[in-house]
């Protein structure tokens, strides 16, 4: 039975990484990045209401993704656990992400649940405290809690704000899921990259260190690349599968989307600085 606490419609932003240098492993298995994220003014988006008999259900089924492991669920199920609520949540998921595709679109769906059900269930944790509780789902998930542009370092949770000049971007959508595990532990990864500071990044001498081993493990990823770096400059995201590039004019990255092969599938979207629910973090008691 649902409580009269609910609403419709909350986003859930792609993200890109629009740089990613892998510096080495980690002793715990995990590999130490750096990496700046940026928000999309496309992606997911949830219906979300309060359930007074404290259980957390999805309603609705999505292709590939059962309720059992979809992050959402276990993000509501985790934060119900850290709190000790007894409140529970339905939840209505609009799938409009790829998966597998590197656009953060289930670590962006498990932090809209933390960020909405701390506000519906009235837990009024801190953003730091959300973030912590998002770590514990992923290493992308803190960015979209954290809700600004950054410079990520880490597993990609030590997160800086950073500026960025505003920008449209084309995304491709090649048909495939990448394992991100099997990126990471393959034999040829770099992981030596040096660590750099912002200003390299601004001036361009950036990379994603796992677009060789992607591309030889998804020709398809690679036919895509190339296509869009015959256009403009173009670059993985994350361990893919999507690739963009960056362009100043709304109109100029319209056109390069409209010339692409009839096959391939994809969206032009605008670059925000800003997650959409931002403010929701810093209504609670402090920022965090």
């Amino acid at each position: 039975m649902a409580s009269e606490f609910s609403c419709t419609g909350y986003p859930a932003p792609a993200k890109l990484n629009l740089f990613l240098h892998v510096l080495g492993r980690r002793a715990d298995g995990y590999h130490e990045l750096q990496t700046v994220f940026r928000f999309l003014d496309a992606g997911d988006r949830l219906d979300i209401r309060v359930r007074a008999d404290g259980d957390i259900v999805r309603s609705n089924a999505v292709a590939g993704l059962p309720a059992e492991t979809d992050l959402c669920v276990r993000a509501a199920r985790l934060l119900r656990g850290r709190t000790g609520t007894h409140l529970g949540a339905e939840i209505r998921l609009d799938k409009r992400l790829p998966l597998g595709g590197g656009l953060g679109g289930g670590s962006s769906d498990a932090a809209t649940v933390l960020i909405v059900l701390n506000r519906l269930w009235g837990l009024d944790l801190t953003r730091g405290q959300l973030m912590a509780i998002a770590l514990e789902l992923g290493a992308d998930v803190p960015v979209f809690v954290f809700g600004e542009s950054a410079w990520g370092e880490g597993i990609g949770e030590r997160l800086t704000p950073i500026a960025l000049p505003g920008a449209w971007y084309v995304v491709l959508v090649p048909p495939v899921s990448v394992s991100t595990t099997a990126v990471f532990n393959d034999a040829e990864l770099t992981r030596n990259s040096n660590r750099i500071k912002m200003s390299a990044f601004f001036a361009g001498g950036v990379r994603n260190d796992l677009e060789p081993v992607v591309c030889r493990l998804y020709p398809a990823i690679r036919d895509y690349l190339d296509w869009l770096r015959r256009q403009a400059p173009a670059r993985l995201t994350g361990s893919g599968a999507c690739v963009f590039a960056s362009f100043e004019d709304e109109q100029k990255a319209h056109q390069v989307f409209a010339a692409r092969p009839p096959h391939m599938q994809g969206f032009v979207a605008q670059g925000s600085d800003h997650h959409p629910l931002r403010g929701m973090t810093l209504g609670s008691r402090q920022a965090g």
